[in-house]
């Protein structure tokens, strides 16, 4: 059994490096908001942590999160796979669960 992220065709990603440059921070409030720069097109793995509870979702430019999208606890520190056969994610949303918090995000390659 393994920790590392798999990927969309549920294949395992070996340990990756952070992108230099790669690092995002999004507010988390009331109303959901996305990373301004889209993750670079090598990135695979995008490493999240909140500061307070979030609803979190992946797409492009114009994705929303909403309170039926993935609820995301606060102070865990978690790999998401952002690409993988067809699919790839260019963006997050983070809605605030309740109080506001910060989000912080890593791209790994």
């Amino acid at each position: 059994m393994t920790t590392l992220p798999r990927d969309a065709n549920h294949d395992t990603i070996q340990a990756l490096r952070l992108k230099e440059g790669g690092s995002h921070q999004v507010n988390a409030i009331a109303s959901s908001a996305q990373n301004t720069t889209a993750f670079d097109e090598d990135t695979r793995v995008v490493s999240v942590y909140a500061t307070q509870d979030i609803y979190v979702a992946f797409g492009s430019d114009a994705v929303t999160a909403t309170t039926a999208d993935h609820f995301f606890p606060a102070g865990i520190y978690y790999d998401f796979s952002i690409s993988g056969g067809d699919e790839r994610h260019t963006h997050i949303a983070v809605l605030a669960a309740s109080d506001d918090g910060t989000v912080y995000i890593s791209e790994k390659h």
